[in-house]
């Protein structure tokens, strides 16, 4: 039964179609670089956003810039963004402006499962970084801003325009998984819940029940990640 709902998971994305489905346990393999293979997920947000979590899990050996999470409106294409410029750095996007992370680099001949929670809050403008269930310095941008509702999120590629304008050479390669996003923000202990795939409530973004497209050459398959 599984084998056969993953045939038709793929199936699906050949074909381009929009798909909604438990997707615990699998993986989006990006297997080569390209400017046109993504996945967008469909995700409507019809008001303004005051706080964003954004969670997911990755898998690349990519030296280069790459692009993990996009959401872009019709005003602002890096209306969110979560952006890989060189290894030892990642960039959090908020309206355009953005705030770079210093993220130590695991050791090793081999690349590693990386799971990282970005979050941003209005309020008082500050965002996090949590790289493997440990926080990094906080900084802070776009303070008092609202995130633009009715935008596109896009997988694998950098948007210059909603659901357009990707740069073979901030495409990704690689593997992601447990894309989870959330309107409130998160407390310690929650972040490091996500982690371990013990996933808090009230998410907007849900890897367990999601509506998505895969356009181009972009595979489902079963993740090799041990936390399963």
């Amino acid at each position: 039964m599984e084998k056969q709902q993953l045939l038709l998971l793929v199936f699906a994305g050949l074909l381009g179609a929009v798909t909604q489905t438990d997707l615990y346990g699998k993986v989006f393999v990006f297997p080569k670089e390209t400017k046109t293979a993504h996945v967008v997920l469909k995700l409507r947000l019809e008001q303004p956003l005051q706080n964003i979590v954004v969670c997911l899990r990755y898998f690349t050996d990519l030296a280069r810039p790459y692009s993990l999470f996009s959401y872009a409106t019709k005003a602002q294409d890096n209306e969110i963004l979560l952006f890989k410029p060189r290894p030892g750095e990642l960039s959090l996007y908020i309206g355009w402006e953005q705030v770079t992370f210093k993220v130590p680099e695991k050791t090793g001949a081999s690349p590693k499962w990386e799971h990282i929670c970005s979050s941003w809050e209005s309020a008082t403008g500050v965002a996090e970084l949590w790289v493997n269930g440990i926080p990094l310095p906080r900084k802070g941008l776009k303070k008092d801003y609202s995130i633009g509702a009715e935008g596109v999120i896009v997988l694998g590629q950098e948007q210059d325009s909603p659901g357009g304008g990707f740069d073979l050479n901030q495409s990704f390669v690689g593997e992601l998984t447990d894309v989870y996003m959330w309107d409130t923000l998160l407390s310690r202990d929650e972040v490091r819940f996500v982690m371990h795939n013990s996933i808090q409530p009230h998410h907007i973004l849900d890897w367990r029940n999601l509506s998505y497209e895969i356009k181009g050459y972009v595979v489902i398959k079963p993740s090799l990640f041990s936390v399963y």
